[in-house]
């Protein structure tokens, strides 16, 4: 496992929550749907979500999921595009203070887990549900240098009759 240099720590805000009370699949649902994206568009898609305006496109979990305008499968999570905003303002005040500039911040990594089923009181047993959500951020310039640094392998000719 590669593990980040100094270099790329300093140009990244992390945040976490554990034990949010949502449904572990729409948060997949919304991980899916912002990672790689910058947080002005994760900012206004989950705002846009939690107010009814858009839905979030299901791509793995489409049992008995009704086909909404622009997508086959889609969904209003309200409750947990409510808890995602709250994590992404989190991350953005998180590299804010770091000294980043929050106007290029990307979204590098975007997890959701399920936590361990806290029994509730009563007497059915039963369970809630929770997640643990997870967020990184980059500045967009610094992740775009990596990525130019890395060495493209050359192909090799493997036609009868070339020299290699």
């Amino acid at each position: 496992m590669n593990t980040p240099t100094k270099s790329t720590k300093e140009h990244c805000a992390h945040a976490l929550a554990r034990n949010v009370p949502i449904s572990w699949k729409h948060g997949v649902e919304i991980s899916n749907t912002l990672r790689f994206r910058s947080v002005e568009y994760a900012t206004k898609f989950l705002e846009d979500v939690a107010a009814l305006r858009r839905p979030v496109s299901f791509t793995r979990y489409t049992l008995d999921v009704g086909h909404k305008a622009g997508m086959s499968a889609g969904r209003y999570p309200q409750k947990a595009a409510q808890e995602f905003l709250r994590l992404v303002k989190a991350v953005e005040a998180n590299a804010q203070m770091k000294g980043l500039n929050t106007a290029s911040l990307k979204i590098t990594k975007l997890i959701t887990n399920r936590a361990p089923k806290a029994p509730s009181a009563g007497r059915k047993r039963h369970t809630a549900k929770r997640s643990h959500i997870e967020i990184e951020v980059r500045e967009g310039t610094a992740h775009k240098a990596a990525d130019r640094t890395r060495i493209k392998p050359v192909k090799k000719s493997t036609l009868p009759g070339e020299p290699q």
